[in-house]
């Protein structure tokens, strides 16, 4: 039985060791409130930008950030003294110090890609940070073989989406979020 006990307690510390060494990942759709101590405007309205940010400070324990025209009209970086728990808010990316930037896989969607050209319709559109409205109304259309969705903020305060007629190179801009249609 104390054997027993013993195997248990060195599986369970084994288990904590790995897990503090495992890096937290950032992840887009996520928020952490509380533990500010600096805010600045992002010009290149780029999440990574404040991840690299926070890893330059070493006050910086943790970070947020908010997309244009959703907490105000420029991408705004929170630096933070503490981890605080993550609420999910479409708004917003946010990490701990020590991971970068760890956008959604979700099949064909492409975070921060813009598929620039071969546009033959554009539209506004709702904001939505999954882009799967823009998507659907690409699927939709029969000649449609792209699209790009661009957040509300950055090219204008609407969100828009673009449909293509054929399938151009990614560029990855943290404006957009862009998919092909096989």
């Amino acid at each position: 039985m104390v054997a027993m006990g013993r195997i248990i307690v060195g599986w369970l510390c084994l288990i904590a060791a790995m897990l503090a060494v495992t890096p937290a990942m950032a992840q887009v759709g996520f928020d952490r409130w509380g533990g500010d101590y600096q805010s600045f405007p992002l010009r290149s309205g780029d999440p990574a930008q404040c991840a690299a940010r926070c890893e330059r400070d070493a006050r910086c324990r943790a970070w947020a950030f908010s997309y244009p025209a959703t907490e105000s009209a420029q991408a705004i970086c929170w630096l933070k003294s503490r981890v605080t728990a993550r609420t999910p808010a479409p708004c917003c990316v946010s990490g701990v110090r020590g991971a970068g930037v760890i956008e959604p896989q979700s099949g064909p969607i492409e975070f921060a890609i813009e598929r620039v050209g071969g546009d033959y319709r554009h539209f506004e559109l709702p904001p939505d940070h999954t882009g799967k409205s823009c998507q659907m109304a690409c699927e939709a259309e029969e000649g449609c073989r792209a699209w790009t969705y661009h957040r509300p903020g950055y090219a204008s305060a609407a969100a828009s989406c673009h449909l293509k007629d054929r399938i151009t190179r990614p560029v990855r801009r943290p404006c957009c979020i862009s998919g092909v249609v096989r």
